[in-house]
Order: C-alpha cells, then structure tokens, then sequence
C-alpha cells in the first residue's frame, strides 16, 4: 500500500459525514472507531478505499462514503425530537431503534406536537431543509380554542411579533369551525421555536393540537403514530426540485 493513500481516520470519518473532525477526534477516543476490527487509536492511518472502517459498529462503504438514508417518521405527541435525553423521556430514537444505521432529526417538533418528521444522516440535506433560506415549506393541521375571529386570522397572516421579532407571514385557512374551537391549516416557510403556539398566543388562542402534515411536497398521509418508512426517489426527486425552485429568486412571489 503506498503511503500517499493512507489517510488519517478523523480525516476518513468527517469526510464521510458522520461528525466533524475534532467529533471523529472524540470517537476514535473513546474506542469507538475499528479498522480491519483492531481499535482505532489518533494518528492512525488507512486506506478509505481498501480497509474496513466502522464507527459503533456501523461500517463505511468503500471509499470512505457512508450511505445515505432519509425517512419519515409520523411522530407521536409526548415524544422529544432527541436522539437521548439525560431526563429519560421518550425521545424519537426509540421509534427507530432498529434502523441499521444512526440517524437524526431534520429540524423540531415540541413535545406536545405530532406529525411528519424527517430524519436522516446527510447534514447537508439537513440543512437545506430547515434553513429559511431555502424557503421549504411546512404545512401544520391546528386545532385552536376559542373560535377564530377575523381580526385574528388577518393578524396571524400578516405576521405577529414573537419574541420581540416579527414573525414572517403565514399561509393560513379555516378547516373547520364549531363552537369554541376552530381547525387551520398553516402553512411557514420558517421554524422558529415553538412558533406556531406563540403566534397563536400573541393573538388570544390556545392550540390544542399541532400536526405536521407536509414539508415541501412530502406528505404524512396514512402513515400510523410512531411508524417510520424510507423516501422513495420520487418523493426525494420531487424535493430536490422544491429546493431548487425555492432557491430561483423569479420563482418567488414578491406581491
């Protein structure tokens, strides 16, 4: 094996993806990271092409690259978007515990929110998804006390103030309406903490219930409470185009 194709191992491992180089640093360690099943140690070398390289026992492909995964997770209400939690509260990990591969939410969802949660090992992906920038947006199913009134439907769409900033207008109709409560669909382009329950208070209403339903074209639909599936090409082909169109400034409406 000539030298020139040795390549450090936090190098090999933030190259992959999978954490940053001080991260991969931390891994190696702790004891984490095996090459050829003998335990990594700093300084060592390999080949990313040849050698076999698995961090908690998951292995890199050939090359270095670690294979991508993105999924759709129908969260339940009562579960934190974490991947542990030193409270011991349920957390979305359990729900995919028996996924051959570590991944990680894309974005938030608070405790008491359910619906369509992303969740993925490509950061980049990640980051395009969540970042107000590329404009995806995220369509919410709310469920508010007491009935709505027009007043507060026309403030809620030109925008509140949340914490001290004004919240970017929402897309926003009535569903449903009955006696002391009212069903919406709001649509964001941003994701601010706990922003829908706070635009909502800033105008006198209390959600009683929050569901993602979609981000960009990606829909919930019937998937069950707690169950998860991969994307399918068309749906990751059909998001790619939804960044990119976001992304092309005469795609947007300026009125």
């Amino acid at each position: 094996m000539a030298s020139n194709e040795l390549v450090r191992i936090q190098k090999i491992i933030a190259d992959a993806g999978i954490a940053s180089r001080r991260k991969a640093e931390e891994l190696i360690q702790r004891g984490t990271v095996k090459v050829n099943g003998n335990t990594a140690s700093l300084g060592d070398k390999a080949d990313p092409k040849k050698d076999v390289i698995t961090v908690h026992g998951k292995r890199l492909t050939s090359g270095g690259k670690l294979k991508k995964y993105y999924i759709m997770l129908h969260k339940p209400r009562g579960y934190i978007t974490t991947m542990n939690d030193e409270r011991d509260r349920k957390c979305v990990a359990q729900l995919i515990k028996d996924f051959p591969t570590r991944l990680y939410p894309v974005g938030r969802l608070d405790r008491e929110s359910e619906g369509l949660l992303l969740m993925t090992n490509d950061g980049a992906f990640a980051n395009e998804i969540i970042h107000p920038s590329h404009h995806v947006a995220k369509t919410y199913r709310v469920t508010v006390h007491p009935r709505i009134t027009e007043e507060q439907l026309t403030e809620l769409t030109k925008g509140v103030l949340v914490d001290g900033r004004l919240a970017s207008p929402a897309g926003i109709r009535v569903l449903t309406q009955e006696r002391g409560r009212t069903v919406l669909e709001i649509i964001l382009e941003e994701g601010r903490n706990r922003q829908i329950r706070k635009m909502c208070e800033a105008v006198g209403l209390e959600v009683a219930r929050l569901k993602r339903t979609a981000i960009g074209p990606i829909k919930l639909g019937m998937l069950q409470p707690g169950k998860y599936r991969e994307l399918t090409p068309q749906e990751m082909k059909a998001l790619t185009n939804a960044r990119k169109k976001s992304d092309d400034p005469h795609s947007r409406d300026d009125n």
